[in-house]
């Protein structure tokens, strides 16, 4: 048995004073050197395995990609410009290994954030600014069959839900005791307010471009309905974990990548478990499309002929390859596990859904658009219909249409002509490959949340306080 040598020990400070920084393998390796009284040259042999690899620097020009779109004017033009100039400093990220750009791609933060309507590949690394907060943003549909397109509207009315929060405890559906179970066994998943969170969010939809659909196939006449939202508050939960966690990475590999570009590493512990909690979240979304789906088919004492579904912004695993979707539609059926039909792509409310199939090339990397995109803000948007009421734009956007704002207030910045041409965008798809009209839901009519911050609850309350004080709004 070795017996302790007298001696100075040492603690985290000391190694921070040799130039490490820390980690948890600081506990192990204090111990050990403090049992063993390494000093000099025999602390500086043990430690040696521990010192940190070179930083892995940027890429010193952008990996090249796809570029599937083109301007007809020149607004359109600026959009493009600005699309290549933050997806060029994206490709120069050292993980990255090809990229592709739809017809629907728009900036979406800072340069240097994936544009919506952009695929990156990047190998054992899984971005979570790649993928976003609104992870599992995706389109589920149900065929009703030979139905009166209004009685499926008015009974999705009233039983989905629209804006922010969840939820009330007597409206909640029933959580699957199996995806509780998947919660609970990963630890990125398993706390108090991420499941009250998927328990109260289960059946909502959220806000801004989020819908619910109603219309007829083209090819068959028969009603179909198609809801548009992600994983709400559970997936950005998950989303900020994820951000934290990869940061954590990108300070010890490579501090020059852009922030919103860290990534973990999948042949870690975190980025295993990430990985886990992403599928995790896929579940949770699907089933909180199914529940919307499954009580208005139960109100309206309807029969489900079909469905299906696709997620448009989410990460996909291929070996060590991961395809980070911003807004891009899946037509590789490699990526979806539960594949069951053809993919949607949604354009605006006065338009059809499309149904596409289609086939990867080294084009479109697997990938079709997943909408008509925008191609200026909502604000813009706004302010170029200053001259007119909401209530004009409205009627002169949506006749013979039923559109319906959940909040009651009309949101400008919902209506088609706050979004890309649509006829556009399907001559990009024909004209680069990217999927093939296989049919189209015509439009009846939609919900969405509409201005719900319009009559918050807060905002009301502040404005009886400002009457009360004399303040006129």
């Amino acid at each position: 048995m070795r017996i302790m040598k007298e001696g100075i020990k040492i603690n985290g400070n000391t190694l921070i004073e040799l130039g490490f920084t820390p980690d948890k393998w600081f506990k192990d390796a204090i111990e050990h050197i403090n049992i063993n009284q390494l000093n000099g040259e025999e602390r500086t042999v043990y430690l040696k395995q521990f010192e940190a690899e070179p930083m892995i620097e940027l890429h010193a020009e952008p990996v090249e990609y796809s570029f599937n779109i083109k301007a007809d004017n020149e607004l359109e033009q600026e959009n493009i410009d600005s699309v290549k100039l933050t997806m060029d400093e994206v490709m120069k990220t050292p993980t990255v290994v090809a990229g592709s750009i739809m017809p629907d791609s728009c900036p979406a933060g800072p340069i240097g954030t994936i544009p919506v309507g952009g695929v990156v590949v990047t190998k054992n690394a899984i971005h979570p600014g790649m993928h976003s907060a609104d992870i599992c943003c995706s389109v589920f549909l149900t065929d009703f069959g030979k139905v009166d397109p209004k009685i499926v509207l008015d009974a999705a009315h009233s039983v989905t839900h629209f804006g922010p929060g969840g939820r009330s405890r007597d409206e909640q559906f029933r959580f699957p005791s199996d995806l509780l179970e998947a919660f609970e066994s990963n630890r990125l998943l398993n706390e108090q307010q991420m499941i009250s969170a998927a328990r109260s969010h289960l059946g909502t939809q959220g806000d801004g471009n989020h819908f619910l659909f109603v219309g007829k196939s083209k090819k068959t006449g028969n009603t179909m309905m198609i809801t548009h939202h992600g994983s709400r508050g559970v997936g950005a939960r998950l989303y900020d974990r994820g951000m934290k966690i990869a940061e954590k990475f990108r300070k010890k590999l490579s501090e020059n990548t852009l922030k919103q570009n860290a990534w973990i590493p999948f042949d870690t512990e975190e980025g295993q478990t990430y990985w886990e909690a992403l599928q995790v979240i896929r579940e949770w979304t699907k089933q909180n499309h199914s529940v919307i789906h499954n009580a208005t088919a139960e109100k309206a004492g309807l029969t489900v002929e079909n469905r299906y579904w696709n997620e448009h912004n989410f990460v996909f695993k291929d070996g060590d390859l991961f395809y980070h979707a911003k807004g891009a539609t899946p037509l590789n059926e490699k990526f979806m596990p539960d594949i069951t039909g053809p993919r949607l792509i949604p354009l605006n409310l006065a338009e059809p859904i499309l149904i596409v199939e289609g086939v990867s090339d080294a084009n479109n990397l697997g990938f079709a658009p997943h909408g008509a995109g925008r191609n200026m803000s909502r604000t813009k948007h706004k302010n170029s219909k200053a001259h007119q009421t909401y209530e004009e734009v409205f009627e002169e956007e949506t006749v013979g249409l039923d559109v319906r704002f959940y909040s009651n207030e009309i949101d400008i910045s919902e209506l088609p002509s706050a979004y890309k041409n649509a006829k556009a965008v399907r001559e990009q798809m024909n004209e680069f490959g990217l999927g093939e009209v296989v049919d189209e839901v015509i439009p009846y009519g939609s919900i969405m949340a509409g201005d719900c911050h319009k009559n918050a609850p807060w905002k009301v309350k502040k404005r009886l306080k400002m009457e009360q004080n004399g303040i006129i709004l």
